[in-house]
């Protein structure tokens, strides 16, 4: 069956039918030669009346129950649907069971697919006359003056008629699981131990056995909802005539049983009598206005509070369209039900496919040894580069730290100072690797230039940080090995050695006279080993996590030992090690010869590339000029800043640059990715407070904007027409990431966590350029196809085909998925222009946006109830998210991952997908996991990318 409409916006009202709705579906394939399913043709009128056209049989088509998806507008859409008349392919087992199993579900789907079918034709048909019937009423109202109150009653009786037929027909309230006061992410699932936990909860706050209106919310488990929590007190109080301020534990029993029913009803019942705070059976916009208000503040949203009074209004827009002035409670139900009318055909078809994976992976349990060998070749197909290159690496260690542990072994030295001096010279040679390898990984220009080279699918370049710090912590090692060994070990054994041994082995290394202790000490290679040790010491231990990120806090002044900065400056203590360790190996004990010299053969070329990098910067940050354009302070501590692009800078969408502010600090640079479009003329980054240096940066900014003027946002802004003076700025880019290679994907799916979001923009911004300028192009072929037309001859026709443009290259990516999950309604302001830009000039649908805020509770919570019906309301009206303030609808809780990739795999079929990650590193370990998953069971290949966050 196939309904098509016309385009209209899409309305919430019990009395009308979204107009982009498209439902199809169809036989199921078969020998099933009884089945009748039938093809329905609607017209909607001006007057938003719907007619039923034509009921026509339906060609035989088959249905792909996976591929069954539903629309926000209430719509059925089948997105395999195929003219054949076989079977749907089931992958054959040699076991019966699974063959019978599989013939079951099948007959089921059959059942229910016609079920359907008959169900939604006798919906259409009794929609269509009571929606006419309803109309009729409203237009006699219009023309009688004197009846008009009368025909608003009766049309407000037809509506309450309709709406309890639509819930015995539909039995949308036995489907339905929302509305619910208690959380049910809540670590108490089981219902007795739920009560337990209040219980005990009750015991711990009550006084003299009565529970406090005000311990309420801590009781039950609102601690964070605390001003919910207690209009849900006073509803549940008012239903049994309760006005006092405290309550006994069976009292709180009885709340609690009616707070956990199971019954819609009940619920729905309770959350009207929140709202009705006058007991009348009536709620008014006052009222709703109140709610709303309640339900923002519980969901952190402050913006929307401010709003209240017009969502209210909106609301009693839909659901009084009489005008009365206020609604009932079956007005409320209806709202709830048709935001869920549709959603239990698609349980119903959407049924056989879950049972059958199910039954699917309870037949196919896998032993403890095969899900180990699994893991383990998850963890080498994720990283078998790693693997590789460390490999290399400690087999390097090891020949080096054996070459010379048995080359000091035939020196006479060791007849004195046995297998230390082995273990200190053979640590010794590792540190001097080691030293010279640790600057590479922060070679950035280097780098950047290597991935894209042969080099780069094979060696984890993105990993150089991670490679950065795992070689300092084997110079760690190193470094207590080899100093521990000389200070404890070499040197006593050294000094308390005989004068014939000293004389025998000794004294050509050290001379006729036995040194002493002090003396080692004072000598150039100890002086220049304790200051190394020192140095060393210093930089690792302010680079540590803890110190970093100020996880410490120590008093004044010694708060400065903590923060990127303490970082930044010590790190530079490097300069004085690489120094000293040059002279350290000049000074050598029991070497010789120039040549056995070795510490400056290792750090030459690693040293001096460095150095090179360093001059490249600092010429390049002086040959790229730039000047600020716009500055703006977002809520959320982000500070956005867009400069002039340098005439000769070049970049790729997904690659990020480093800043400095002199203002700010004269030797610190700092990364952030690059917020505009290699397209653009403008460079932007956005830059959120995270640490000292960004707090500073911020503050210096924000002394240049000029507070907001009226009709203007309250951002603070500043731009080339402020007065003051704004801060000069130097970058030094662009620095390879791991985005910038998305061209190379089929489809794109882009996941950023707050303002992890930001590698992301640009790629958005490019694809959206490159949307455009495909339109203009297609747009151009075609005027100057039609002018070659019009022109007579070929020698004209050929000197039009030498104007026509060249076409470029067409990119490969042929859709994008951002999900962008922030904790704070306030982020959304970031990339709100983005956004918009977006959903405006994508008419293709190339672009796919899903924002979601983690601060509201999820779908079916009553603390997010209301909100969500205004949110549904207002975008169907005007189009735009009252949560986002953009046309990108915003969902509530976080993304169900396995649910999009397995979106992704039905939709994009054997296609290569890159997954493209930039936040916290737990959720990175779950979507490599899903991303492996997919790839071990569907055609369709994931490639999982995290950027540095």
């Amino acid at each position: 069956m196939r309904a098509s409409l016309p385009k209209h916006e899409r309305r919430w009202a019990s009395d009308t039918l979204p107009g982009n709705a498209t439902m199809s579906t169809g036989t199921s394939p078969g020998n099933e030669s009884d089945e009748e399913f039938v093809e329905v043709t609607l017209d909607l009128q001006g007057d938003d009346t719907i007619v039923l056209r034509s009921v026509e049989p339906a060609t035989s088509t088959v249905i792909n129950i996976d591929d069954v998806s539903f629309t926000t507008g209430g719509s059925v859409s089948a997105g395999a649907v195929t003219p054949v008349s076989r079977s749907p392919t089931i992958r054959r087992s040699s076991s019966n069971k699974l063959l019978q199993f599989s013939q079951e579900l099948k007959a089921e789907a059959v059942a229910k697919a016609r079920q359907f079918s008959h169900e939604l034709k006798a919906e259409l048909r009794r929609f269509s006359w009571s929606h006419g019937q309803a109309a009729r009423f409203l237009s006699a109202s219009g023309n009688n003056g004197g009846g008009g109150f009368e025909s608003a009653l009766a049309a407000r009786a037809l509506r309450k008629q309709r709406a309890q037929l639509d819930r015995t027909r539909s039995g949308a309230h036995k489907a339905l699981r929302g509305l619910r006061f208690i959380s049910k992410n809540s670590k108490k699932t089981n219902g007795v131990d739920a009560w337990s936990e209040v219980q005990s909860n009750f015991e711990k706050l009550a006084d003299d056995g009565y529970l406090n209106r005000a311990d309420f919310a801590q009781c039950i488990g609102m601690k964070d909802s605390k001003e919910f929590a207690l209009e849900l007190f006073d509803a549940l109080g008012r239903r049994r005539r309760l006005k006092a301020d405290k309550i006994c534990g069976d009292e709180l029993y009885e709340f609690w049983s009616q707070i956990t029913d199971q019954s819609f009803d009940s619920r729905l019942q309770i959350f009207f009598d929140m709202v009705d705070k006058n007991e009348d059976g009536r709620i008014t916009e006052e009222e709703v206005k109140e709610i709303i208000m309640l339900s923002a503040s519980a969901n952190k949203l402050s913006r929307l509070k401010e709003q209240a009074e017009e969502y209210a209004a909106l609301i009693m827009e839909e659901l009084d369209p009489e005008r009365f002035g206020y609604i009932e409670l079956w007005q409320l139900e209806t709202l709830l039900l048709q935001k869920d009318t549709y959603l239990n055909y698609s349980q119903a078809l959407s049924y056989t496919s879950q049972a059958l994976s199910q039954n699917l992976q309870g037949l196919r349990k896998r032993s403890p040894i095969r899900r180990v060998s699994k893991q383990c070749v998850y963890f080498f197909q994720e990283n078998w580069r790693r693997i590789w290159v460390l490999t290399l690496w400690v087999v390097i260690m090891i020949g080096l730290f054996t070459w010379k542990f048995f080359q000091y072994k035939q020196k006479n030295a060791f007849h004195v100072m046995g297998y230390c001096l082995l273990t200190a010279k053979g640590a010794a040679e590792t540190l001097k690797f080691n030293m010279a390898l640790i600057l590479l990984p922060v070679c950035r220009n280097t780098i950047t230039w290597l991935r894209s080279t042969r080099l780069g699918p094979l060696v984890p370049f993105d990993d150089n940080i991670n490679f950065h710090k795992t070689i300092a912590a084997a110079i760690v090692i190193g470094v207590i090995l080899h100093a521990g060994n000389h200070l404890v070990c070499d040197f006593p054994r050294l000094i308390n050695s005989s004068d014939e041994q000293y004389r025998a082995y000794l004294s050509d290394d050290f001379g006729e006279n036995k040194p002493s202790y002090a003396k080692l000490a004072r000598g150039a290679e100890g002086v220049t080993g304790i200051l190394m040790v020192i140095s060393m010491a210093i930089a690792f231990t302010l680079a540590t996590r803890w110190f970093r990120r100020s996880l410490i806090k120590f008093p004044k002044p010694f708060d400065r030992l903590t923060g990127y900065n303490a970082f930044w400056y010590s790190h530079h203590l490097f300069v004085i090690v690489y120094v000293l360790l040059i002279v350290h190996g000049v000074f050598l004990y029991l070497v010789h010869r120039w040549y056995e010299k070795t510490t400056w053969m290792y750090l030459s070329v690693p040293v001096l590339l460095y150095a090179g990098e360093r001059a490249l910067r600092f010429f390049r940050s002086g040959f790229y000029t730039v000047r600020l354009l716009k500055v703006a302070i977002y809520p959320g501590n982000v500070l956005t800043l867009q400069m002039s692009k340098p005439p000769q800078f070049r970049y790729k969408s997904g690659q990020y640059m480093f800043v400095q502010c002199p203002a700010v600090s004269l030797f610190e640079w700092h990364p952030f990715s690059i917020t505009s479009a290699p397209g653009d003329d403008y460079l932007s980054v956005h830059i959120r407070q995270l640490g000292d240096w960004t707090q500073e940066l911020r503050r210096v900014f924000s002394e240049a904007c000029e507070r907001p003027v009226a009709g203007k946002s309250g951002l603070l802004r500043a731009d080339e027409t402020t007065t003051k003076s704004l801060p000069k700025l130097l970058i030094d880019a662009p620095y390879g990431a791991p985005a910038q290679d998305y061209r190379k994907y089929d489809v794109l799916l882009l996941v950023g966590l707050g303002i992890g979001a930001t590698p992301f923009i640009s790629i958005l911004k490019d694809l959206l350029n490159n949307i455009v300028k495909m339109e203009e192009q297609a747009d151009s072929v075609l005027d100057i196809s039609r002018t070659s037309d019009l022109s007579i001859g070929s020698s004209d026709t050929s000197t039009s085909n030498k104007v026509s443009p060249k076409r470029k290259k067409a990119v490969r990516t042929t859709n994008a998925y951002f999900y962008w999950v922030t904790r704070e309604q306030s982020s959304f302001d970031w990339f709100k222009g983005v956004m918009n830009e977006v959903a405006e000039l994508d008419q293709r649908g190339v672009i796919e946006m899903h924002n979601y805020l983690t601060s509201v509770y999820e779908e079916g919570d009553a603390r997010s109830t209301l909100i969500t019906m205004v949110q549904a309301l207002n975008h169907a009206k005007n189009g735009v998210d009252i949560v986002s303030g953009t046309r990108v609808r915003t969902h509530f809780a976080r993304p169900n991952w396995k649910k999009v990739l397995s979106k992704l795999c039905s939709k994009h079929c054997n296609a290569r997908i890159g997954v493209f990650y930039c936040g916290a590193p737990v959720l990175a370990k779950e979507l490599g996991k899903l991303c492996y998953d997919f790839n071990q069971k569907s055609s369709t290949k994931f490639e999982f990318h995290k950027e540095h966050f």
